[in-house]
């Protein structure tokens, strides 16, 4: 049953981020942007030891953020990941459901604030697991950095 893949209680949170070593991140802000989530979370998973792929939704100029290369479609990201980190309005979500799906991460993470219970349904019925309105940032500093 897809609800299984709803993700809510702390030890699945605790080891989805324990498994995170590889996170792409879609919506993702440049340095200009620094002091808002989109930039400061992953930079400070990355300042943690984590792979950050960018996955931009605007800033059509920027070849690479965090000294990594951009991917412009979730689905063009090579290799696998383990989550998806997404920091888009929940309204506009479903406008990158098929990228999403076309790229099968085991995990989409939406960040505080962002809920999309349809959305979140589809993904998991798709067999990923989804977590919604929790800060990456903050459950990582809660469970893997010890």
């Amino acid at each position: 049953m897809y609800s299984g893949n709803l993700v809510e209680d702390d030890a699945r949170i605790a080891e989805i981020v324990r498994k995170a070593r590889r996170v792409a991140v879609l919506g993702i802000k440049t340095a200009e942007a620094s002091g808002q989530a989109a930039y400061d979370v992953p930079e400070y998973l990355q300042r943690h030891g984590v792979e950050i792929v960018p996955v931009p939704v605007y800033y059509p100029e920027a070849k690479e953020i965090l000294g990594r290369p951009v991917y412009r479609r979730c689905v063009d990201v090579p290799g696998p990941v383990d989550v998806l980190d997404v920091f888009r309005r929940p309204r506009d979500i479903p406008a990158h459901l098929a990228d999403v799906l076309a790229m099968r991460p085991p995990c989409v993470w939406f960040q505080l604030g962002i809920r999309n219970d349809a959305a979140a349904e589809t993904l998991a019925r798709a067999g990923i697991l989804v977590v919604q309105d929790r800060c990456l940032k903050v459950e990582w500093a809660r469970f893997a950095v010890g």
